[in-house]
């Protein structure tokens, strides 16, 4: 049975050599439909290099060759499920719910404990087998991995895609995830991404990070600063000297990796220079340690990486940064706490329209401010000396201190925002538009409005005074988060009633 729209491309007068069908069998136990699952992707990529290969060898091919993704998917005729507490775990209603699958080794244990819920829920088998969507070339290669397209197709004198199938833009937006998706032919999706979407930003996070998607954490730090960086890398270290903390490595740009014992990297190598969004990750058994990446500055970056990270299905993310503070009662080095956003970032207008609240999610929001005060030494009302919660707006326009000032004031007055900056909001509403629990802690580094510019000097010393403590506090929160069940964490704000039977 095929359940999945297949992906154009080819000549279809061409003959069209295939990868060996696997048959669609059911199953009752999530591993044993993994295992499946990864035999069926291994065996289609490896065709796929096996002819490639062929080709760069000088073999003649007069025809097409083509494999395909394997699919997981499943048939309900009742409303009925087992548990109504989860926010997860079941689909919306009945009929065929599918999804294709890529990468199920990097997945395995994420897919064995979605598939399991699927089949608990509902007292039925899932269904896995091939897909009629192609897998393109490029993603038969695993991370990152350079396909010599100019090289093959000089020796034909014939373009790449008249034999293997290219990426297909058509077939890996975020449609599910916007809830802007049409079902075809009545089947409905398991998942927010499908395996080419999903293969697509595999690739580009080890463009943007220099670093594999296998070493990824399921808590992640977003920060703007390479010092913050450079703080979390020297923790790390000292962290993981530390049998009792857990952690297990720790990688850098290059994929470096050194194991706990270890003084020095154990492989990997050094990019020349860092890449756009360095990424770097603390790791922990099951990835439950935490990856912290520097995305630079703005929106644009912010909605880029989340786009990327989130088909990771991480369980939380948040912003650590600094922020221009809007009220004169603010000092420097006072932390923000955000309980709202004003989105004037502009990124994800057509994603996520701007008349779609962005809740705060309390389990993060508790996370974060016992954080600080156990960090800072602060209590209940005294916590109020070093931190504000309110709302924090994000813009697009990083001299945004040179609009006009009467205008400015209204506006944050109307708003109530007592913070700004240029990418809290947009890691918050694609955290809320992926299903990403998140949050923002951000310190004011100046206070333009009250004169107190952000110059060189003065940042020198407030950085220096600063970064170790907003680190740990966001450490802090992280490992307070990793303490909750899962299906506690992924609350029920952040679906909708219509939603993915996977997480």
């Amino acid at each position: 049975m095929s359940v999945t729209h297949t992906a154009s491309g080819g000549q279809p007068s061409r003959p069209v050599e295939c990868a060996p069908a696997f048959a669609t069998e059911p199953f009752s136990d999530a591993g044993k439909a993994v295992k499946r699952l990864i035999e069926i992707f291994e065996a289609n990529t490896a065709f796929l290099r096996a002819a490639f290969q062929d080709l760069l060898n000088g073999k003649a091919f007069d025809g097409r060759v083509r494999a395909f993704y394997p699919q997981v998917f499943v048939t309900t005729d009742s409303h009925v499920r087992l548990d109504s507490r989860l926010s997860y775990g079941f689909v919306s209603g009945p009929g065929v719910h599918a999804t294709t699958i890529t990468r199920p080794d990097l997945y395995r244990s994420y897919l064995e404990a979605q598939i399991a819920l699927l089949i608990k829920n509902h007292g039925v088998p899932v269904l896995v087998g091939d897909s009629d969507m192609p897998i393109p070339l490029h993603f038969a290669f695993y991370d990152g991995t350079h396909v010599e397209g100019g090289a093959a197709a000089a020796r034909l004198r014939l373009p790449l895609a008249d034999i293997f199938d290219l990426p297909d833009l058509s077939v890996m937006d975020d449609a599910i995830a916007n809830g802007t998706h049409e079902p075809v032919n009545g089947v409905m999706p398991l998942a927010s991404f499908t395996a080419p979407r999903i293969d697509y930003s595999l690739h580009r996070l080890q463009h943007y990070t220099a670093t594999a998607a296998e070493h990824f954490q399921n808590y992640v730090l977003f920060t703007n600063y390479q010092f913050y960086i450079d703080e979390f890398c020297r923790m790390s270290y000292e962290l993981l000297a530390d049998p009792g903390n857990g952690y297990e490595a720790f990688v850098e740009p290059g994929n470096l990796l050194t194991r706990a014992g270890d003084t020095a990297p154990v492989s990997g190598e050094a990019p020349a220079k860092l890449p756009q969004m360095p990424a770097y990750h603390l790791k922990r058994e099951g990835h439950g340690g935490i990856t912290m990446v520097n995305i630079g500055v703005g929106p644009s970056n912010a909605k880029t990486i989340t786009d990327h990270i989130a088909v990771l299905r991480p369980h939380a993310w948040l912003m650590l940064g600094h922020c221009a503070g809007l009220r004169n009662s603010q000092t420097l080095g006072d932390y923000v706490l955000a309980h709202g956003y004003v989105r004037e970032d502009n990124v994800l207008d057509q994603d996520l329209p701007t008349w779609v609240p962005i809740p705060a999610l309390a389990e993060v929001q508790v996370a974060l401010e016992d954080a600080v005060a156990e960090i800072t030494g602060y209590d209940g009302y005294e916590l109020k000396r070093v931190m504000r919660t309110g709302t924090v707006a994000s813009i697009d326009n990083r001299n945004w201190e040179l609009w006009n000032q009467k205008s400015l004031v209204r506006r944050f007055s109307q708003s109530r925002a007592i913070a700004l900056d240029m990418e809290s909001a947009t890691i918050a509403a694609n955290g809320f538009r992926f299903r990403v629990p998140y949050g923002t802690l951000l310190c004011v580094s100046d206070k333009p409005l009250h004169g107190e510019l952000k110059l060189p000097g003065m940042a020198t010393d407030f950085y220096k005074r600063q970064v170790a403590q907003h680190l740990e506090i966001g450490l802090r929160a992280l490992e307070k988060l990793r303490g909750m069940p899962s299906d506690r964490l992924h609350s029920r704000k952040l679906r909708s009633f219509a939603e993915t039977a996977f997480q």
